[in-house]
């Protein structure tokens, strides 16, 4: 593994490109990672032409994407050439590889590896895609869910688990209907002993998001007062941030947004960077094409790659 910011050589880590493996650059990275990774998971390596491991793991993970058969797809950044985006990721030494699911990285590695973990991990990503065999009763409970039938949908999320224990859709499926019963602590026993290879799940992240922020409600303080400190003193960033927490705890998540936004736009490491972690918690707790997720990603990614 070398630092990133050494020099040497020449050449590409990559072979013969395929529709499944592309370059990126900063300017593509919104579309080729964080849009594309909602249909299919996104596998980025970060590499440099100077790097001499990156140059045995790139063809290596090209050749496990390409097996793997459309079920996850392959981005390859020269962290030369897109110096903004591995500070934004803070890409500290090459080579590094992210995965991407829903728009969110759910896992990675630094370092050379041998061929049979770099197997595994493309399989593991891959299997982020959701399992078809069960798709039918999962697609079933949802509607149920989103029905108010929760106590039928939890009864059928847990007879998928009994068949396929780490079915990250129907675990997540399965916090869920007990939140919608009002059941918090149930759902954070779950969230707390989910598998470990589900527990960083998109599905599993977005039921923890939904517990957290449910937390957050139970101590809100009151909408009218908080925005009167606001207009009072637009610059009271402590102000506008509970006000962004009364606002959601109220049911007004595109306004929450938009003030959490305000907030990163004054400021953006105000707090340990609070307004940024708190909309990354909102995003997760709804569904990755929820318009509210789609136009608050784009306006914080707009912000950021300035």
């Amino acid at each position: 593994m070398l630092e990133f910011g050494q020099s040497p050589a020449a050449s590409a880590p990559g072979g013969a490109q395929t529709d499944l493996i592309k370059d990126g650059t900063e300017a593509t990275f919104m579309a080729d990672v964080v849009e594309a990774s909602q249909e299919v998971p996104v596998i980025v390596d970060f590499w440099a032409p100077w790097c001499g491991p990156c140059k045995t793991l790139g063809p290596a993970l090209e050749a496990a994407v390409t097996a793997a058969k459309g079920k996850v797809r392959m981005v390859k950044i020269d962290v030369d050439q897109n110096q903004q985006v591995a500070a934004q990721l803070r890409i500290q030494s090459i080579p590094t590889v992210y995965a991407f699911h829903q728009g969110q990285p759910v896992d990675g590695f630094q370092g050379a590896v041998s061929p049979g973990e770099i197997t595994a991990f493309v399989e593991r990503v891959a299997a982020l895609a959701g399992d078809g065999g069960l798709a039918d009763a999962i697609e079933a409970a949802e509607a149920m869910l989103a029905e108010g039938e929760a106590a039928d949908a939890a009864e059928t999320f847990a007879a998928i688990l009994e068949e396929d224990p780490a079915n990250a859709a129907a675990y997540g499926g399965l916090i869920r209907a007990h939140l919608a019963q009002g059941q918090i602590e149930q759902a954070e026993a779950l969230v707390q002993d989910a598998p470990a290879a589900i527990s960083g799940s998109a599905d599993v992240e977005a039921a923890r998001a939904q517990i957290a922020l449910l937390r957050q409600a139970e101590n809100a303080g009151p909408t009218a007062e908080l925005q009167a400190r606001v207009d009072a003193d637009p610059a009271d960033l402590q102000a506008r941030y509970d006000y962004a927490q009364a606002l959601h705890a109220n049911g007004q998540v595109e306004e929450a947004v938009d003030q959490l936004l305000e907030v990163f736009r004054r400021d953006r490491e105000w707090n340990d960077a609070a307004a940024k972690t708190q909309l990354f918690t909102i995003f997760d707790a709804l569904k990755p094409q929820d318009p509210v997720v789609l136009k608050g990603r784009r306006k914080l990614s707009s912000m950021i790659f300035v």
